[in-house]
C-alpha cells in the first residue's frame, strides 16, 4: 500500500467527502477520487459508499483507517520527539481542556507562557467532550475530574471551590439570601447541556432539590461555563461557579459562604510516551506556578 494514498484515504475518511478532503491537502476533488479508487484496487474491496450526501466508511473501510489512524498518531509523536530539543522547550504542543476551563482561565494567561518560550507554538483545543489523548487528537489535557484511562500519566493541579455568586446590582436590586431558602426565592443560573464540563456543575440545584426546598428552577440555563459567568456578572441572577471561572468577572459578589460547596479537582494529563519531553514539563510547571500564584492573590 503506498504511504501517500493512504494519508489521502485517511484525509478523505476523516473528512467524510472527495471535496473537503481535497481542500485541506491541497489537490482537486478529482485527484482524490482517482487516488481512492486506485487504493481500493490495489486492496480489491470497496473502502466507501459513495451516495448524494457525502461518503460512509465499509466495513473494511473501518478497519483500514483505525490502523492508518493509529500509524499516523505515533508518526506524529516521532516526529515531536526527532525535532525537539533535549536542552530548550520548542516544538508544537496541543492542549485540550473544557471550554469554560480555557476561555476564563487558561487563555488570558497563554501570552505568559508563550513569552517566556518563544520556540513552542501552542494549540488550543476547547472540548467540554474529552479528546482520546491515546490517539493523539491533543497532546496534554487539564481534565477537571480524576483521570479514568489507566495508561496516561497525571499530575494533580489544583482542587477548585465552586462559591455561589452575583453581582452587585443583582444584590442591590433584590436583596442578599442568607439561607437556602431563601435563595429559592431569587433567580438561579445554572449550566444546560448533554455533556457536563464538570461532575459538580450544578450542584446547587440538586442540593435544592436534596433538601426538599420548593423553587421555580433555574430562570436560565447556558451550556458554557464561561457564559453562565458572564450572565451572572451582568445580573441576570444568582449561580455558582468554578473559582477560575470568577476570577474572569472581578465584580462578582460571593454569597452564602457559610453553604459547604463542592470542588473541582484538575489534573494535567499526557500520555506516557510524553514524559520526557521537555515542552510538556514546562507547560505543566508553568501551570502549577499560575495556579499557585492564584492561590496566594
Amino acid at each position: 500500500m503506498d504511504w501517500d494514498k493512504l494519508r489521502i484515504f485517511h484525509a478523505v475518511a476523516e473528512a467524510g467527502s472527495f471535496t473537503h478532503a481535497g481542500d485541506k491537502l491541497n489537490l482537486s476533488q478529482s485527484a482524490v477520487s482517482r487516488q481512492i479508487s486506485a487504493l481500493e484496487e490495489v486492496l480489491r474491496v470497496p473502502l466507501f459508499h459513495r451516495h448524494a450526501r457525502g461518503l460512509i466508511l465499509t466495513e473494511q473501510g473501518e478497519v483500514l483507517n483505525r490502523t492508518v489512524r493509529d500509524v499516523f498518531s505515533k508518526l506524529a509523536l516521532t516526529q515531536a520527539f526527532l525535532s525537539e530539543s533535549k536542552e530548550r522547550a520548542a516544538g508544537k504542543i496541543t492542549i485540550t481542556t473544557t471550554t469554560g476551563f480555557g476561555a476564563s482561565w487558561l487563555t488570558p494567561r497563554l501570552n505568559r507562557f508563550l513569552e517566556k518560550y518563544p520556540e513552542i507554538e501552542v494549540s488550543l483545543l476547547l472540548e467540554d467532550e474529552e479528546l482520546d489523548l491515546g490517539m493523539r487528537e491533543a497532546d496534554v489535557a487539564i481534565r477537571l475530574h480524576p483521570p479514568t484511562q489507566p495508561d496516561l500519566v497525571q499530575r494533580h493541579l489544583a482542587d477548585f471551590d465552586m462559591p455561589i455568586y452575583a453581582s452587585p446590582e443583582y444584590l442591590a436590586e433584590h436583596g442578599t439570601p442568607k439561607t437556602l431558602e431563601e435563595l429559592a426565592n431569587h433567580q438561579i443560573i445554572g449550566f444546560a447541556g448533554w455533556h457536563l464540563p464538570l461532575p459538580v456543575v450544578n450542584w446547587l440545584n440538586d442540593e435544592l432539590h436534596r433538601q426538599n426546598i420548593p423553587y421555580k428552577g433555574m430562570r436560565l440555563a447556558i451550556n458554557n461555563i464561561a457564559a453562565v459567568a458572564t450572565a451572572i456578572a451582568s445580573g441576570i441572577g444568582i449561580g455558582s461557579l468554578p473559582f477560575y471561572s470568577a476570577t474572569a468577572h472581578p465584580n462578582l459578589v460571593r454569597i452564602l459562604e457559610d453553604i459547604p460547596t463542592p470542588k473541582v479537582e484538575a489534573y494535567f494529563v499526557y500520555p506516557d510516551e510524553l514524559r520526557t519531553s521537555k515542552r510538556i514539563a514546562v507547560f505543566r510547571d508553568f501551570l502549577l506556578a499560575e495556579i499557585n500564584a492564584l492561590k496566594h492573590s
